[in-house]
């Protein structure tokens, strides 16, 4: 990150050589909102990313000068706390007048529950229109994946999805206890940034916030918003026109952080190996993946690019699926305006190349 934290920017919308030092202080938590940020201020300032690219921003030190750029800003903007826990601690603690913004919690925002199975049903949003018999075979697996790994009292057939569901619970309990920061479990799932819908209700938000802060630029932010909003709806379509050649196609994410991705363009994943990223599979769910890829000719496992390769070859044992990398959070891009396209556009291009 750039150690000027809040550099001036001259454009032609301001007289010739006049810097506009009365741009706001702005901070960010991850790179995807960081952009979008990005490009409502366009012409006006730039605003610091707190959420180093490439570092887990679950659990994240702020160093000297991220510190800083949270006790001097007038506007904050995150995704939530499910997303970056530590950072309602850090502002409560170093900000005091700074407008603070949870876009998740945003009226108008998409949400969506955790999923607390491995297995998706492929019902493309119908949670009814899922066939039974699938279904039925899918629970027979559970079954004896839970009867051979999970640990609870026998004869208790009747209950399996609810044993699956404690199982999560004792797994993320150990994991909080252990002082890891693994996503609330029955809370909304914080990737809400991977709806292409939400970033552009987004940049709305943003530009609304920042025009309250800051309302000499008002018109900038708000012409700006439009622009990215506009920009959004080709690049939805791009993504639709990128996976429509493979939309048959079965595959497999490392962990649950995708739904809102696949409900925005009607591509479903068929499972997750983890739940969270912030804990490993149990020997039962890896059980019940690599029987979804057998059973469904999945023909692709995505992993990520911090995540531990042998398990994904675990699940891959005896199939001839291929292996590909997500990131959702653009770790290898540069901060900036173009990093939020970027992240849904090779999103698009990862699952298209490996299906």
């Amino acid at each position: 990150m750039s150690r000027n934290l809040f550099p001036l920017v001259v454009t032609a919308l301001t007289p010739a050589g006049v810097a506009l030092a009365d741009a706001p202080r702005v901070a960010v938590d991850i790179a995807p909102v960081h952009s979008l940020v990005t490009r409502v201020m366009e012409g006006v300032g730039t605003p610091s990313l707190i959420v180093s690219p490439g570092a887990s921003p679950h659990e994240y030190s702020l160093r000297p000068s991220q510190a800083r750029a949270l006790q001097d800003a007038e506007v904050v903007f995150w995704v939530s706390r499910g997303m970056t826990p530590w950072m309602k601690d850090g502002v409560e603690t170093l900000t005091s007048d700074a407008a603070v913004v949870e876009l998740l919690e945003t009226e108008g925002t998409l949400q969506l529950p955790f999923r607390q199975t491995a297995l998706f049903s492929h019902d493309h949003g119908n949670e009814d229109g899922h066939d039974a018999h699938d279904d039925h075979a899918k629970h027979e697996k559970d079954n004896h994946a839970h009867e051979e790994h999970a640990e609870h009292e026998d004869g208790h057939d009747d209950h399996d999805d609810d044993s699956k569901i404690d199982d999560d619970h004792e797994k993320h309990e150990e994991h909080a206890e252990d002082g890891h920061h693994g996503h609330a479990h029955g809370d909304e799932d914080p990737h809400g940034w991977l709806s292409i819908d939400n970033g552009a209700h987004w940049l709305g938000v943003i530009a609304a916030q920042l025009s309250e802060v800051d309302p000499e630029n008002a018109e900038t932010y708000r012409a700006n918003a439009q622009a990215g909003q506009a920009e959004l709806a080709v690049l939805k379509t791009e993504i639709a026109g990128i996976l429509d050649p493979v939309r048959a196609r079965n595959f497999i994410v490392f962990h649950d952080a995708y739904q809102y991705f696949e409900k925005s363009f009607d591509f479903p994943a068929s499972g997750a190996i983890s739940l969270s990223d912030a804990s490993d599979p149990s020997p039962a769910r890896i059980a019940e993946v690599q029987g979804r890829v057998a059973d469904q000719n999945v023909t692709c496992v995505l992993s990520e690019p911090q995540f531990n390769p042998g398990i994904i070859r675990a699940v891959m044992d005896g199939s001839e699926a291929k292996t590909g990398v997500l990131d959702p959070l653009g770790a290898d891009l540069e901060p900036g305006a173009a990093l939020y396209p970027d992240v849904l556009r090779n999103l698009a291009k990862a699952l298209a190349d490996c299906l």
